[in-house]
């Protein structure tokens, strides 16, 4: 293979795919039962002959059969020894690979698994379908995480600070702006959604290490990770996600290395029109930016789908390597994709693009790859070379012992839940109603001794009025005479009334004599001695 994968032949020349231009990216497209899946492992494996690891999705489960070598009682050896020995292929044996199987699930291969935070808002904001509202309300749920020191590892942690947020809308609101429970609700209702369909499964920890889907045995292949993908077909979204959080991981992870002589990993995404079916324009230009700018981190992406128009332009600009496989013009939509397909191509005027498309074999492609000097080549058609190993799916014996000998083995299969914003929450929620409580008895204690203290002034109250009653009339009792004294008393006023006016007579008369006609005076006068003695005996 020199410096390139063999991808086929036209005409009797080799069509090869240069290393130092196989990060550039690229197409197979075809419609369904063309050689899309054949192509795609007979590629995969020859990267990883060379040394590049390879990523990509096992969508209906046959690509497992690339961990295992073909067999010549194949129902199809047959034909795949003719077509190599057709276009060259004299070294052409059946073989192995280096396989690592992975599962979203663990069922069927090690779990991957990514925290929260790692994904972040927009890329869950996709995979929950919110509106722009809902997602802002996210970001400020992310947001105010962050600042806290909260770690949203799993579901839990995320739910756990949307209700957080939720009661304490006003305080959030005045902070980053307008946060209400009816968004909290909305986004906590898809959260239970996507809980449901096992995504809860993809978050939490040990996270995985991008740099594990990099290994090179000690014959010097690289490993072809496969995911098992046929169950997680069944939530698109999640499948879609997951694969351009990948894509993001990458480009974040891996340094920069511009044009290497061979890509650090090739990435395949099958079935990649669920990563542009309704995506916003936010999440388009992500894609776009991520693609664009990968190809520096010596990554290629090889996008796997029935019809080239389900990528938008602005990533389909940037696909050099392109293998078209057969499509039928049944509908108006299958002869606008021929169409643009054709246009796509670098003129070859020996051949008629819109007419070959529509009349190619199961595995024959229309074949245009990028040249030493970037450049596309013209456009032939080209009769694929086929994989070495088996094309099929494995029993679950030969997965287990595969997945036994991994290199990864052990590594990702228990989860860790370690303490982040769900316990933290709860702790600080625990605490403060632990307080509220504490400070509620306290309040009702504090209301107890007070009443009992009222109780008890009133009661002093009581008793130092009733005292001072009592001695009140105890004071008024001992001012009062005896019956004895008030006998003494008026017997005392009695005979002093008597006795002072006989005394007073007496006085008067020695006083003044018994006749008025001594002196004129003397009646007068003997009065007021006789009126003063008796008041002073009174």
């Amino acid at each position: 293979m020199g410096d390139g994968i063999f991808i086929g032949a036209a005409a009797g020349q080799p069509q090869t795919l240069n290393l130092k231009r196989a990060n550039r990216h690229g197409l197979i497209a075809g419609a369904t039962g063309t050689g899309k899946t054949v192509t795609l492992q007979g590629i995969a494996e020859n990267f990883s002959r060379l040394g590049v690891p390879v990523f990509m999705a096992d969508v209906k489960g046959d690509l497992a059969g690339i961990a295992m070598p073909g067999s010549p009682t194949f129902k199809n050896a047959a034909a795949l020894e003719a077509r190599a020995k057709e276009i060259g292929m004299a070294d052409y044996a059946y073989a192995d690979n280096p396989v690592i199987f992975w599962d979203l699930y663990g069922q069927q291969g090690h779990p991957i698994r990514t925290t929260v935070s790692e994904m972040g808002p927009l890329l869950l904001a996709r995979l929950m379908d919110l509106n722009e509202t809902q997602e802002g309300v996210l970001n400020i749920a992310f947001r105010y995480a962050d600042e806290e020191g909260l770690l949203l590892l799993d579901l839990g942690d995320l739910q756990a600070m949307l209700a957080y947020c939720a009661e304490n809308a006003d305080m959030l609101s005045a902070r980053y702006g307008n946060v209400t429970k009816a968004s909290v609700g909305t986004i906590q209702r898809q959260l239970l959604s996507l809980d449901s369909q096992g995504g809860a499964a993809f978050f939490g920890e040990p996270a995985l290490d991008i740099h594990d889907f990099l290994h090179v045995d000690d014959k010097g292949r690289g490993s072809i990770n496969v995911l098992a993908a046929d169950r997680l077909m069944q939530s698109p979204k999640l499948y879609s996600t997951f694969l351009l959080w990948l894509l993001s991981e990458l480009f974040q992870v891996l340094p920069e290395v511009g044009d290497p002589e061979k890509p650090k990993l090739v990435f395949f995404f099958d079935e990649a029109h669920l990563l542009f079916d309704d995506a916003p324009k936010a999440l388009t230009d992500k894609i776009e930016q991520v693609v664009r700018l990968i190809r520096s981190k010596g990554v290629g992406v090889y996008f796997v789908t029935q019809n080239p128009i389900d990528i938008p332009e602005e990533v389909a600009g940037q696909l050099g390597n392109r293998v078209q496989h057969a499509l039928r013009a049944f509908t108006p939509r299958d002869q606008k994709a021929i169409k643009a397909a054709a246009e796509t191509f670098r003129v070859n005027p020996d051949l008629n693009v819109e007419t070959a498309i529509t009349e190619l074999k199961v595995g024959e492609a229309l074949v245009s790859l990028l040249q030493e000097d970037g450049s596309p080549s013209i456009v032939q058609r080209t009769l694929i070379a086929p994989p070495r190993s088996r094309l099929g799916p494995l029993d679950a014996k030969e997965r287990a012992i595969i997945r036994s000998v991994s290199p990864v083995d052990g590594k990702y299969d228990t989860a860790v839940d370690r303490e982040s914003a769900e316990e933290i929450l709860a702790a600080r929620g625990q605490a403060a109603a632990a307080a509220a409580e504490a400070e509620k008895a306290q309040a009702e204690a504090d209301k107890a001794a007070a009443a009992q203290a009222k109780i008890e002034a009133k009661q002093r109250e009581a008793e130092l009025k009733a005292q001072a009653r009592a001695d009140a009339a105890a004071a008024r009792e001992a001012a009062k005479p005896s019956n004895f004294d008030r006998a003494i008393q008026s017997a005392t006023r009695s005979v002093g009334s008597s006795l002072g006016r006989q005394v007073a007579n007496e006085i008067g008369k020695a006083v003044l004599g018994g006749s008025s006609r001594k002196s004129s005076g003397g009646g007068l006068i003997g009065g007021l001695v006789r009126g003063v003695l008796g008041g002073l005996f009174k």
